[in-house]
């Protein structure tokens, strides 16, 4: 990935991280006034349920007053919730409500209430038949009955902002998932896109073997080995001569050819690699010497049958091979050692025997 590439990608993740972060602050500043608005919505249903009371009460007051039973506790427990809807105050915990037509009607409630309460003393005084207590009363009746409107219309708009609330709570928390699901789709393909880029660091793009490196790391394992395992060291031979003389394309499709021949018959779960330029490594994991020596005949087998039908090029090559239960604590380090030592023994023969022909 280029340095362009992991600038963009860094600048995208950085505006992810905030944008992320704005929303949740959105939506904590969100839950916090949808808290409140709740709150205020449970403090207005008190209101409406008093408010409603009041009205009721007053006319059961004036009904009283005028059958001739006189109540100065109701008279008191009404000037108690009217109290307690102006100020909020009290015994029970009631509220007041940020609503200017609601305050307006309930000002003029209760400033008509003490209009009320002196027809009240007068039917105390004169009997009800000398008063205006009963057109009062129906007055203040309507009024308290606009007190309660305006009450449940302030509750409707209360309720409309809670629901606004939680709509915009609902688009923040959605979006928030859907950045969070982006993410890890980016997360996924970054580790997919570095899976990739580690197996190409670790496959010889030539052969499409584990190359050196991957090679080196396994040998770099410094544990005891156990149970049975062999190790083989291939090179190929006369390999710079196939090169000068028939040229390097040439030489590239006898590499290929080796390392396909060689995959062929060792059993996939073993590790094939290619070591060097012409050098090839096998790690061949719970064997026994007779199975090693009888995939290093098929192996021949198929080169001297690809030597035969062959074109241009002959495949010839070295090899060694060491068993690890012939040595005592052997790791594949010591293991790949003693193959290698075998290897060039291997080809030293047969370039002795080349000469003697």
């Amino acid at each position: 990935m280029s340095s362009a590439e992991l600038n963009k990608n860094k600048k995208i993740r950085t505006m992810e991280t905030v944008v992320q972060s704005v929303l949740i602050l959105i939506l904590m500043i969100l839950v916090i006034l949808l808290m409140s608005e709740i709150g205020r919505l449970q403090g207005t249903a008190r209101v409406i349920n008093y408010a409603g009371l009041v009205r009721g009460a007053t006319q059961r007051e004036v009904k009283l007053e005028i059958t001739g039973y006189q109540n100065d506790e109701l008279i008191q427990y009404l000037d108690d919730i009217l109290n307690g809807l102006k100020y909020g105050d009290g015994n029970y915990n009631l509220i007041t409500l940020d609503d200017t037509d609601y305050n307006k009607k309930l000002d003029a409630q209760i400033e008509y209430w003490g209009n009320l309460k002196r027809q009240i003393r007068k039917v105390r005084e004169l009997g009800y038949e000398d008063t205006d207590i009963v057109e009062v009363s129906e007055t203040y009746f309507d009024m308290a009955d606009e007190t309660v409107f305006a009450t449940e219309n302030y509750s409707v708009q209360t309720a409309g902002k809670i629901r606004a609330l939680e709509t915009a709570s609902a688009v923040d928390m959605l979006i928030l998932v859907i950045l969070m699901i982006m993410q890890m789709v980016s997360a996924v393909r970054i580790t997919r896109k570095n899976k990739i880029l580690e197996q190409k660091a670790y496959i010889d793009l030539h052969t499409g073997l584990p190359n050196k490196s991957r090679c080196e790391e396994i040998f770099h394992d410094m544990r005891a080995i156990k149970g049975e395992v062999a190790c083989i060291i291939f090179d190929l031979n006369n390999l710079k001569i196939t090169n000068d003389t028939l040229g390097h394309s040439v030489g590239d499709q006898l590499i290929m050819n080796f390392a396909r021949l060689l995959r062929n018959v060792v059993p996939m779960k073993n590790f094939v690699g290619r070591y060097g330029g012409d050098e090839f490594v096998v790690v061949i994991c719970d064997t026994s010497k007779e199975e090693v020596e009888n995939i290093l005949n098929q192996l021949q087998e198929e080169v001297d049958q690809f030597n035969r039908y062959g074109r241009n090029e002959t495949i010839s090559y070295a090899y060694g091979w060491a068993f690890s239960k012939d040595y005592t604590d052997c790791t594949l380090r010591v293991l790949f050692d003693k193959a290698d030592h075998y290897m060039y023994e291997n080809k030293r023969d047969k370039k002795e025997a080349s000469k003697n022909e």
